[in-house]
């Protein structure tokens, strides 16, 4: 007996059908420009040192989720206007209105905060915070979640809550900053809600890079494009791991990472790599 099988076609699009480009994205509570792979938000409220919204809270998380299907964003650059990072949440239009909140609203505005973190870390796409000026509360707590972060001398991080009655464990502040900086160091920032300059911040492994305030842009940049135009499949393989691995042990881990080796050794851009290689040029990736 024999048996008739008919092979299934199916469309890559419907698939894919969440993948698109967000070149032509429309901000409403941020500006954001699409060039070349990279993405930049810009905070812009500089009147006011950058703070947060609910608004903005709310498009900033949605934009990172949506960051998941791009098809052309590779990295992130988020940076303030001005001469400052991010003051954290406003205080009149933020705090204030909390004041006069019940329980259940004032858990739903925490999550939604927390959620914007995770939908930071669950985008592929490397973010490399530029910071000068003020960073501070939530604006530290974005700048925390980034996978870069480039800095200033001037620049003043402070994880405040502490100073407003608050606990310092605010957005996932107590499990991801001491894998940082250190359970010390966190320690110190989170009970005080000191204020930390660039030098200190650099010295404990915060900042990444310190530069010229002038420079602060251009070099932010300049770091995205070089991120941009390497194997950006395998390089969000690579924030995969760097936090799915935080639940790993060692053996989980090393077996992770065997599979997602694998899977990279199946791009095209692992072929050009050798390619590149074999006739001594330098590998031109695409992403695929």
């Amino acid at each position: 007996m024999t048996t008739n099988h008919t092979s299934t076609v199916i469309d890559p699009a419907l698939l894919l059908g969440n993948r698109k480009s967000l070149a032509g994205y429309q901000a409403r509570h941020f500006q954001w420009v699409c060039q070349a792979g990279v993405g930049t938000i810009t905070l812009n409220r500089p009147e006011k040192k950058n703070p947060l919204t609910f608004d903005s809270y709310a498009e900033l998380r949605d934009l990172f989720t949506q960051l998941r299907f791009a098809t052309d964003v590779h990295v992130v650059v988020v940076h303030g206007a001005g001469n400052n990072f991010c003051s954290g949440g406003d205080v009149h239009e933020i705090i204030g209105p909390l004041m006069q909140l019940a329980m259940p609203e004032l858990l739903m505005f925490t999550r939604m905060t927390g959620d914007l973190i995770k939908s930071m870390r669950a985008c592929p796409q490397p973010i490399i915070a530029a910071i000068d000026g003020i960073c501070a509360g939530a604006g530290a707590i974005m700048a925390m979640a980034s996978d870069l972060r480039l800095g200033t001398t001037r620049s003043k991080t402070a994880f405040l809550f502490n100073r407003v009655g608050l606990a310092g464990c605010d957005m996932g502040a107590c499990a991801m900053l001491p894998r940082i900086i250190g359970q010390g160091r966190a320690s110190d920032w989170l009970y005080s809600g000191r204020s930390i300059g660039g030098e200190e911040a650099e010295r404990s492994g915060f900042l990444n890079r310190l530069v010229d305030p002038e420079a602060l842009s251009e070099e932010a940049h300049a770091w995205a494009r070089s991120l941009a135009d390497g194997p950006t499949f395998a390089n969000g393989m690579t924030k995969t791991m760097l936090h799915q691995e935080w639940n790993m042990s060692v053996d989980q881990a090393i077996e992770s990472e065997a599979q997602a080796q694998a899977i990279c050794m199946m791009t095209e851009d692992f072929n050009r790599a050798y390619q590149a290689f074999v006739a001594k040029q330098k590998p031109v990736f695409q992403g695929n």
